[in-house]
């Protein structure tokens, strides 16, 4: 299932192996925590974020650079 969301003023398509409307709540909360609280590489990640992609509790986060891509559990 692909959705879309909003984050620091962009559409990030977001990717899930299971559509669940709980599941993009926590990765909104999730993603605006990291950007407050993470250290630079992550933060540096969620600034050329392009998608994510969600498979159980874990996230992956795919930036534009590929060594930037990084994986954030969700719970």
């Amino acid at each position: 299932m692909r959705t879309i969301i909003l984050f620091q003023n962009k559409t990030i398509p977001v990717y899930l192996t299971e559509g669940n409307k709980k599941t993009v709540e926590k990765l909104a909360d999730t993603l605006n925590r990291k950007w407050s609280t993470g250290k630079n590489a992550l933060k540096h990640c969620l600034r050329s974020l392009i998608s994510v992609e969600v498979v159980g509790s874990e996230a992956t986060l795919h930036a534009i650079n590929e060594k930037d891509t990084l994986t954030i559990s969700l719970y």
